[in-house]
Formats: C-alpha cells, structure tokens, sequence
C-alpha cells in the first residue's frame, strides 16, 4: 500500500464541525487540548491497555472482531487500512482473514500504542503513525477501512470520514466498531454502573501508580456523550459512502459500515 503525503483531494471538502461528543472539559481545559490529551492518556496506557480491554470488552473479543470482519466484506486478495490501531486487535483479525499481514496497514496517532502492536503483529503488518482526519495513504489505494473503539477519540467525524472515502477504491467498503448507550434506563443505568464506575475502579486497584483508571473514567464519559447512531450514519452518508448501516449485538457493540460507490468521482 503505498504510503505517501496527504492528498488535498475529496478531504479537503468536509464540512467541518461534526465532533463525535461535546468537549470533555472534566479531562481537558478546551477543545484545542483534547488531541495532546488523548494522545498521552494512551501513550501513558498502552502497556495496560489489552487488560483493561478484557474487562471491558464483556467477552466478545477476537472472534466478533473477525466475524464482523467478515460480514461487512473483507475477504483475501484485498488491502486493509486500520486506524487507530492500538494495541492490534482488529489488525490481527484481518490479518487472519486476509491470510497475509502485509496486506494489513495499521495507523495510531500514539507510539505507546503502536510499540505494543509491533509486538503483537511482528513485522509483517505495516505501522504508520498519524491521525484519522490526515491519513498518509494514497487516494485509491485500500479495499477495506477498519476502525475499532476509537470512534469517539476523532476530532471530526465529517472529515475522518472523507479521508476514509478518499483511501478507499470504489466499491471499498468501511467497518467502524463502537460501544454505544444501550437502549432502555435500565440498561443505561447498568452500563454505566460497570464501565463508569466497576471498571475504573478495578482498574485503580490492580494498578494504583498508573493511569488505567482515568483511561477507564474518560472511556465512558465519551460512550455516555456520543452523538446518536443516527448522527453517525448520516455523516457516513454525507462522506458519499452507500449501504450505511449500523448492526447491533448485545445491544452495546455497534458495527457501522458503508461502502465507497463504483460510479463514483472524487467530490464528496
């Protein structure tokens, strides 16, 4: 895949504006902060981060990464770029699907997290880093977008989305996975008992000199204040992205996918 300087191409179009939640201002004192924030809170994380992730992932793990792999079209003989990368599990995923990690591309705006995906996927799979609204990536150049639980972490849906459209061939298709507020008081209440207050505080007690509890406290404060599925939808569908749709399992785990059209030029 090559990897080259940003293009001013369908990008540069995005109405900007469309941030995933309000400013957080209990972790940062203004928006302009909230980049450095992120990017350190992860930095500061990254060791501890696959730990956090199996209590938080409520035992879905690998196989509905791979499954929704899978479902939303990802199959051999195709090119994966993975944003916001982490610690590699989605990337892994896809490479198991594709059969070949040089196929798979991941990027993360933190080195803290990208040193740990070096370690999980060997040199075989491609590590860049850069942000979701600036991808490094040719225009044309991927068949596939992953996205896993970073949604909420982009400055600007509006314009990560066209930068997404931009990277992908036409008929490219695009999978973010989230966690979104359940449905119902009583399911919200119980969420957030776990993820805001259970988890952070686990994490507080298994590691009290590090900073997986604040990780864990911000985590659900940008689940508990995401703009709705439907906000999310249709700036996918404002990116030009056709067959959005956004599938639900245990009523949590949110799977939104889209595909760049065939007939398609490159003014989003």
């Amino acid at each position: 895949m090559p990897v080259v300087s940003r293009s001013n191409g369908s990008a540069g179009a995005a109405v900007a504006g469309a941030e995933p939640h309000r400013p957080l201002t209990r972790h940062y004192a203004a928006p302009a902060e909230r980049s450095g924030f992120v990017r350190d809170l992860f930095n500061g994380t990254a060791a501890d981060y696959d730990r956090i992730n199996g209590v938080f992932s409520l035992g879905t793990g690998g196989w509905y990464r791979r499954e929704a792999l899978r479902r939303a079209g990802l199959a051999r003989g195709q090119r994966l770029l993975d944003v916001a990368v982490g610690t590699g599990l989605v990337a892994a995923e896809a490479a198991r699907v594709l059969g070949d990690p040089a196929a798979v591309t991941g990027l993360d705006l933190s080195e803290g997290m990208l040193a740990e995906a070096r370690r999980r996927l060997g040199d075989g799979v491609r590590l860049v880093q850069a942000r979701a609204e600036a991808l490094p990536v040719a225009d044309r150049s991927v068949d596939f977008v992953s996205m896993g639980y970073a949604l909420r972490h982009v400055a600007d849906l509006g314009v990560a989305f066209a930068e997404y459209r931009r990277v992908l061939r036409p008929g490219g298709r695009v999978l973010l996975l989230e966690i979104g507020r359940p449905e119902g008081r009583v399911a919200q209440a119980a969420l957030k008992a776990y993820l805001g207050r259970v988890v952070p505080a686990l994490c507080r007690w298994t590691a009290p000199r590090r900073r997986a509890g604040q990780l864990m406290d911000y985590y659900w404060d940008t689940i508990e204040a995401c703009v709705p599925a439907e906000t999310i939808l249709r700036h996918l569908r404002g990116a030009n992205f056709a067959d959005v749709r956004c599938d639900t399992a245990l009523g949590v785990f949110k799977a939104y996918s889209g595909r760049r059209p065939l007939a398609d030029d490159d003014a989003a």
